[in-house]
């Protein structure tokens, strides 16, 4: 009877698991085709040229990143767009990272109205240029918050607009970032323009005002920067990672973003705006309370405190994501950098769950709710720990001779396949998007990753996230380490 009900069950959320990939493979595709719909007529030149296109702050969080804090700031400073400003936020650093930036950009400490709307640890300094090339510079010393959150929160007290792109100063941004991640936010209020039912000029669509949302929050898809031709903070050459372990997170990457998140922004369902690329509304991020110093995944938690924001004082809200890739980053070079950074997401989902767990199936935050958490819950934080109880079970079936491997073979076999279709249709999108990859070779020598994956990344994946939940139930303290970054550097290709 139990066997019955173990095996009945697992079919179950493997059989849900499988179509929700698949639901989020079809809302994908249909999301892609509208962006591209919509770039085809879509002007930014003239976007740039608006006198009503919004300000915004970027804020970089930097620790001990002396080996490429220069070239990412000059690359941050060179942004195309019109109103904007950069924000470093040296959180203590113990090497020369404040040493570098106050030499080359020609700093000196001045007197500025730092407000303190979320709580920090203690800001010391705060310097702008004595070169007028760098007046869209400012670089904030503060003491040691121990958490990238805190430097942020330092940012967005300081920050002058009413938008904030928060990133790691480590990436690689794409010079028309700004254009692109701004322009939902002016889609929104675009439509609030136009009467009911009048059809709109510029677009030609018949926009309804009861159908606007205030956009809180965009994100873009990130890539892995690992192999590809930089200079001077520019990608002049897209190529996959050589080694093996990026080249897995390469794959994963395209995955999470350009299917998962990109399917959930098509039903407004939105899980998390990552920590390396994420413009958000300032005004709605302060009074959800900023980010939270204490947490392991600063970017789901602030995210779902605005839903909840948003849903208690009776605003609709959306967030959206945009399928082109606006930032590389550089992704864990070894298995010590990689299992630690694993093992903190990991805690960090747990603590997500955890700590509102209140919105848990509470119809009051509809989406938010009864979409959004019961997926991360049951198809995020518990898929790691039933596949661990399904392997020892199968263990357990072969030992006792139980198991009718005819069924067994079909059955894994058709769970693999599937794996490896999913895989390979987001690096289609990902294609069909823009061609970051110039060779099929390329393409097709990452595709094939999709089936060494379940067999040797994806174990890892589920061990380093039941490593992070034993922490979070054991208290163990955890340390978000520094990624002891390798920098990166033009590299000569033939393609």
């Amino acid at each position: 009877m139990l066997k019955s009900f173990f095996e009945g069950g697992v079919f179950i959320y493997g059989g849900t698991m499988l179509f929700m990939y698949a639901l989020l493979a079809y809302l994908s595709y249909r999301g892609i085709k509208l962006f591209r719909r919509k770039s085809s007529y879509t002007n930014y030149d003239q976007l740039l040229e608006s006198p009503l296109t919004p300000g915004i702050s970027v804020i970089a969080p930097a620790f001990n990143e002396g080996v490429t804090i220069i070239m990412n700031v000059r690359s941050l400073l060179t942004l195309n767009y019109t109103r904007f400003e950069v924000i470093i936020v040296n959180d203590g650093s113990t090497d020369d990272t404040l040493e570098k930036l106050i030499n080359e950009f020609e700093l000196v400490e001045v007197d500025f109205a730092y407000n303190e709307r979320i709580t920090t640890r203690p800001v010391r300094r705060i310097f702008k240029s004595t070169n007028t090339a760098y007046d869209k510079l400012m670089v904030i010393d503060k003491v040691n918050g121990k958490s990238k959150a805190d430097a942020s929160n330092a940012g967005i007290n300081a920050a002058s607009f009413n938008y904030f792109l928060c990133t790691d100063v480590d990436c690689i941004i794409e010079k028309d970032t700004l254009l692109r991640m701004i322009k939902p936010f002016m889609d929104e209020e675009h439509k609030k323009t136009k009467e009911v039912g009048e059809p709109c000029p510029e677009c030609g669509y018949v926009h309804m005002i009861e159908d606007s949302r205030r956009v809180i929050a965009t994100g873009a898809t990130l890539r892995v920067a690992n192999s590809c031709e930089v200079d001077e903070g520019i990608i002049l050459r897209v190529r996959p990672p050589e080694k093996l372990l990026p080249r897995f997170q390469e794959m994963e990457y395209i995955r999470a973003y350009v299917l998962g998140k990109m399917g959930w922004s098509g039903i407004n369902c939105v899980p998390n705006v990552s920590g390396g690329l994420g413009l958000f509304d300032k005004e709605v991020a302060i009074k959800a309370g900023g980010y939270d110093q204490t947490s392991f995944a600063e970017d789901m938690d602030i995210v779902t405190r605005m839903c909840a924001y948003m849903i208690d004082n009776k605003q609709k809200y959306a967030i959206r994501y945009i399928p082109t890739t606006q930032c590389w980053t550089e992704g864990p070079p070894n298995m010590k950098i990689f299992g630690r950074q694993r093992t903190r997401w990991g805690r960090g989902l747990s603590e997500i769950i955890t700590i509102h767990r209140k919105f848990l199936f509470n119809p009051r935050y509809r989406k938010l709710g009864l979409v959004v958490l019961p997926y991360n819950l049951f198809f995020e934080f518990l898929a790691p720990i039933i596949e661990f109880i399904g392997i020892c079970y199968y263990i357990y079936l072969i030992a006792t001779e139980q198991v009718s491997w005819q069924y067994a073979i079909i059955l894994l076999g058709f769970v693999y396949l599937y794996s490896v279709m999913i895989t390979t249709l987001a690096i289609c999108w990902d294609q069909l998007t823009y061609r970051y990859y110039k060779t099929w070779r390329e393409v097709i020598g990452l595709a094939l990753m999709a089936f060494l994956e379940p067999l040797i990344y994806h174990p890892l994946i589920v061990f380093f996230a039941l490593k992070g939940y034993w922490f979070f139930l054991t208290g163990k303290k955890t340390t978000w380490g520094n990624m002891q970054r390798q920098g990166f550097s033009k590299k000569k290709v033939n393609a």
